[in-house]
């Protein structure tokens, strides 16, 4: 049972939440009382007046995906008219339009094609890196890397040394929805399962590669299936190697339902409203306490609800994501400029930071 004066007292005094006190936090406490809890939590951790974002563009290495999910709009079979898969040329133009809006990043997202294997990527990745040296590559997910595993008929550990070795810098916590295998089942049945996910993060992490952690939630989970997760999360950066970073950040989305076939078929729908997103961000900050930094979604919430995600937890915002297209063709179509991002970091009565992957500050001024 929820006992607010005890429950604050614990918390504010470095206790660490069971799943049993995290679900009595999540489904009692006023919304008001776990934003305070989440800013307190936030700003003793971070105790500067700072909100960091970043710049960096989200490009589709090809639309072609054997994992099918059912909330995704942008994936093609491999015969598709529409399927492609992203020339050098193209890679080039946006490279230096990256650079040019004061970028260095890409985020690479591959999709799990079936004839594109291990020596496709490790060759993209150096041809990129040649187009540009300075040019840092958060790439790939664990779902990419299993199915690169699988089709290799080799470990998370090799094909992690491989990617590296070519070029990837950091591996984004894409495809982990909700850690519960029960729900992976219904939305993404094709895709890894939570103990894969897991395990290439544990990899990744014993080899000190950068990483980042990812929820999608509003459809088919419980409640306690979004604590699952957290826990998860939690418990594998427990287990990262003393040195190691692991997790640099959490970053939850909602569920974009337009269009989706979990819309369509089986009319499921974005269950999360502005007061179900801060509230989870207020939990995240609290359970996830070997966690850095915990990022609010504009994109997928918009500038009015990321603004009061940073006094629920959230100390950073993330990418103005110079390009993005897949959460884009579900329902997301807020958008943001580097000066709108100052501009919403500063109303919001924080001051803006530009970051790179590794939350390092940036000297550097953005276009735009």
């Amino acid at each position: 049972m929820y006992r607010s004066g005890e429950m604050v007292e614990k918390l504010l005094n470095g206790h660490r939440l069971s799943r049993e006190e995290t679900s009595s936090l999540y489904l009692d406490a006023p919304l008001g009382e776990l934003m305070a809890l989440g800013y307190e939590v936030r700003r003793r951790r971070h105790p500067d007046n700072v909100v960091t974002w970043m710049i960096d563009r989200n490009m589709n290495i090809t639309n072609v995906c054997v994992s099918a999910c059912k909330f995704c709009n942008y994936y093609r079979g491999r015969k598709h008219p529409d399927a492609y898969i992203t020339s050098l040329e193209e890679y080039r133009e946006k490279i230096a339009e990256t650079f040019s809006f004061g970028g260095e990043q890409l985020l690479l997202q591959g999709g799990m094609h079936p004839e594109l294997g291990l020596k496709f990527y490790t060759e993209l990745f150096s041809s990129l890196k040649k187009i540009e040296p300075r040019l840092k590559l958060h790439t790939l997910g664990p779902p990419e890397v299993v199915h690169l595993a699988k089709m290799e008929g080799l470990s998370y550990h090799a094909v992690l040394t491989e990617l590296r070795h070519a070029g990837m810098d950091s591996l984004p916590g894409a495809g982990a929805e909700i850690l519960v295998d029960r729900v992976r089942k219904l939305v993404s049945p094709a895709k890894c399962t939570a103990v894969e996910w897991l395990e290439v993060m544990r990899e990744a992490h014993s080899m000190d590669i950068l990483t980042s952690a990812t929820m999608m939630f509003g459809h088919v989970e419980t409640p306690q299936e979004r604590i699952e997760h957290l826990f998860r999360i939690r418990e594998l950066q427990d287990e990262k190697p003393q040195g190691a970073t692991g997790f640099m950040s959490f970053i939850p989305w909602p569920f974009q339902d337009e269009g989706t076939t979990l819309a369509r078929l089986f009319n499921i729908r974005n269950s999360v409203k502005a007061a179900d997103y801060i509230r989870l961000i207020a939990l995240a900050r609290l359970v996830l306490d070997n966690v850095a930094h915990i990022q609010a979604s504009w994109l997928t919430v918009g500038k009015e609800v990321a603004q009061l995600c940073l006094y629920a937890g959230a100390d950073d915002l993330g990418s103005i994501m110079i390009e993005e297209n897949v959460v884009s063709q579900a329902g997301a179509r807020f958008r943001m400029s580097a000066g709108e991002m100052q501009q919403t970091i500063l109303e919001a009565g924080f001051q803006p930071v530009l970051r790179d992957q590794g939350f390092q500050v940036r000297d550097v001024v953005p276009f735009g």
